[in-house]
């Protein structure tokens, strides 16, 4: 399974950033480009998220209703929620898909990370088509070591997603249930922490990775909001 995982994505992955790196020799830029590359091919997905989002967001309202009417009888409530969810033609998972994806990418990026900055010979790694590079430096614009964790990296990174959480997430309401109002608040606080705790142990490579693709998902996010792209249809 392990040889598996490196041969459909990290070995592909790691290819390109090394081609990347034979016309653009600053690691960081790289990086930059290679996350925006990810960001637009996997742009479908995050659109059918932020549409999910968006739609229960818009049933919030009918679903107090239903946790009211059946405050009394949970096994009623559920089955309530359910049938309103299938009504609507809404997945409460719906959400959740560009975590599922990310979660690979980060575990591919952080192996990635590690071989291509990591000094060694890159020759046992690259398809026959790639120019080796020997080993790839790994300064960003010749001062951040992205080799080595950087609490910068990191605090930067958790801001960003904080304010993503923000976009996304809807403020906790007398209205909603208890579960709903601390799922609120773990997503818009406890996540941006934990992105900054787990930036400090980790390549600022991966940080890097992970502020340009926060940013990249608050900019689809407002130009969504802003143009009415997501429709409840």
């Amino acid at each position: 399974m392990g040889n598996f995982f490196f041969l459909i994505l990290i070995q592909p992955i790691l290819n390109l950033l090394v081609l990347m790196y034979r016309y653009i020799p600053d690691i960081g830029v790289v990086i930059i480009l290679l996350t925006i590359v990810i960001r637009l091919l996997l742009m479908p997905s995050f659109h059918k998220s932020l549409k999910a989002q968006k739609k229960m967001t818009a049933l919030q309202p009918l679903l107090n209703e239903v946790r009211e009417k059946h405050k009394n009888d949970k096994e009623k409530q559920a089955k309530a929620i359910m049938d309103l969810y299938k009504e609507q033609k809404v997945s409460p998972f719906g959400s959740l898909l560009p975590l599922l994806i990310q979660l690979p990418l980060l575990i591919a990026l952080y192996k990635v990370f590690i071989l291509g900055l990591g000094g060694k010979d890159l020759q046992q790694y690259l398809y026959p088509f790639v120019h080796n590079p020997g080993t790839l430096n790994p300064y960003f614009l010749h001062f951040l070591n992205l080799a080595k964790p950087n609490i910068f990296m990191g605090i930067i990174a958790g801001a960003a997603q904080f304010i993503q959480s923000k976009m996304m997430i809807p403020p906790p309401s007398k209205s909603n249930d208890a579960t709903a109002n601390a799922l609120a608040v773990q997503t818009v606080y406890i996540l941006p922490l934990l992105t900054v705790f787990i930036s400090l142990r980790l390549p600022a490579g991966l940080p890097l990775y992970w502020l340009v693709t926060t940013l990249f998902a608050v900019g689809q996010q407002y130009y969504i909001i802003k143009t009415n792209k997501v429709v409840t249809q």
